[in-house]
């Protein structure tokens, strides 16, 4: 049987399409990104690793092959269509997941609204160089092991557990039985609170042992009814299982105290640190002490576009971050403001529903994390074809965020942001690239760079600039 994916450079396709293809099993994959010429690097490296790739018309779909799609894939997509007529089976990417991480001997979901991906990854390394030989399916690269192999994902383990970050946002959750449930929290992102507290409660009751966030209280709700083995952790309740004290943040790396550790992670934001405790948790109801597991976690650079530092000239900075729904923004956004200088945030939505379904939420995020001198740029949210409601666009989230006071102002396009950001900016500005679902963002955030060092050099020393 040949496994087609239909959409094989999404985050969470291409780390799943890896571990089978490292598995011996028979692939082929189509993406419309691939078709439209976009992050032809990717696609090259895809090719290279052992996976064909094919038009995404429809002809590269035999009688026998199992077509392999995700939530985004529409009906109408000509992949779909010749499954269908041609019989073959349609399984979607959750589904495929679910049965190998719910075979897996031992298995660790982490779930939740913000930080699965980079708990996932700190979870994995820990597992991975300390010789547990894991599988791990992770939503974004392991800035450790990206020399090795630039889409590295995912790592494939052939005897250990199976770490997965899981997904709500298509109820999928609700098909995985994990040995250990990580709940990193529960914010505004898919579906309501109370509906999210549902999908979430289910997926950790399934588990004999979890992880719970005390510092969140939509999480903590969920503990009293839960009847298996938990940890806890917090920045603020010294009842926690793992609680860290005497915190000290640096623009890029972060230090605290867990009982008689004293630990310094090369990642910026209380959030960070929260992301730590939480996989120290996991690890420790695994079966790792905090002192094996804190050494390796302070060798953990973190995951592709999570606070990544692109580069810095003439005192400015420019980072690239997934930051895509309410949460994850205001924790980006404030972690650099524990800092001296204005931050320049640069927004490309990842999808017009996000911005209809929570549009009161993402304004209320904005407006609680930028400083009064700070800068947001929207641009219209990305958009990779298909029907979609346009009813709430960039437009209504600037205009919201203007009539709150602060500095905010949208443009068609992202490339129309670059000539505000030369015209604005000054030493000390953190310029930060937010959005998800395009691979390309950080391709814009290097072009960015390489164009402020172009200003840079090319302006006067003595040029003023607007404030």
């Amino acid at each position: 049987m040949r496994y087609v994916f239909c959409g094989i450079g999404g985050s969470g396709m291409l780390p799943l399409g890896l571990i089978l293809n490292h598995t011996g099993a028979t692939l082929g994959a189509t993406d419309r990104s691939f078709d439209q010429g976009r992050s032809p690097e990717k696609f090259a490296l895809i090719q290279k690793m052992g996976i064909p790739l094919y038009p995404q018309d429809g002809t590269c779909l035999h009688e026998g092959d199992t077509l392999v799609v995700s939530t985004a894939v529409e009906e109408t997509v000509p992949d779909v269509q010749a499954a269908r007529r041609l019989g073959c089976p349609i399984v979607t990417r959750a589904q495929l997941l679910s049965s190998l991480f719910n075979t897996a001997p031992q298995s660790l979901g982490i779930a939740g609204t913000s930080g699965k991906s980079t708990v996932t990854g700190m979870i994995g390394y820990v597992l991975k160089e300390a010789g547990y030989d894991p599988t791990v399916m992770n939503g974004a690269v392991f800035r450790n092991y990206e020399k090795l192999n630039p889409l590295c994902s995912a790592i494939y383990g052939a005897q250990g557990p199976f770490v997965a970050e899981v997904d709500e946002s298509d109820r999928s959750i609700a098909l995985f039985t994990p040995s250990i449930a990580i709940l990193t929290n529960i914010g505004s992102d898919h579906a309501s609170v109370p509906e999210l507290q549902t999908l979430f409660g289910a997926f950790v009751d399934k588990a004999p042992q979890a992880v719970f966030n005390l510092d969140d209280p939509n999480s903590a709700k969920l503990i009293q009814a839960y009847k298996g083995k938990k940890a806890t952790f917090s920045l603020n309740n010294p009842d926690a299982d793992f609680y860290a004290q005497d915190i000290s943040l640096s623009p890029m790396q972060s230090t605290f105290r867990l009982r008689h550790l004293q630990i310094t992670i090369q990642l910026p934001g209380n959030h960070n640190i929260a992301n730590t405790l939480c996989a120290m948790a996991a690890l420790a109801l695994y079966g790792i002490s905090p002192d094996v597991s804190s050494k390796f976690l302070q060798q953990f650079l973190g995951v592709k576009r999570r606070m990544e530092l692109v580069g810095a000239t003439h005192n400015v900075t420019v980072i690239d971050d997934y930051a895509h729904n309410p949460d994850k923004l205001a924790a980006s956004i404030m972690a650099l403001n524990q800092f001296e200088g204005r931050v320049i945030a640069v927004f490309q939505p990842s999808g017009f529903g996000p911005l209809r379904n929570f549009r009161k939420e993402f304004v209320e995020s904005l407006c609680l994390s930028l400083h009064d001198d700070d800068v947001l740029l929207m641009s219209e949210p990305f958009y990779a074809g298909g029907t979609v409601d346009r009813s709430v666009s960039s437009q209504h989230i600037v205009d919201d965020v203007r009539a709150k006071g602060r500095n905010a102002q949208v443009f068609a396009t992202r490339e129309d942001c670059i000539p505000k950001i030369l015209s604005i900016v000054r030493p000390g500005d953190r310029i930060i690239i937010m959005g998800a679902r395009d691979d390309t963002l950080s391709e814009y955030a290097q072009a960015l760079f390489i164009r402020l060092e172009e200003h840079f050099t090319q302006a006067p020393s003595e040029k003023k600039v607007q404030a």
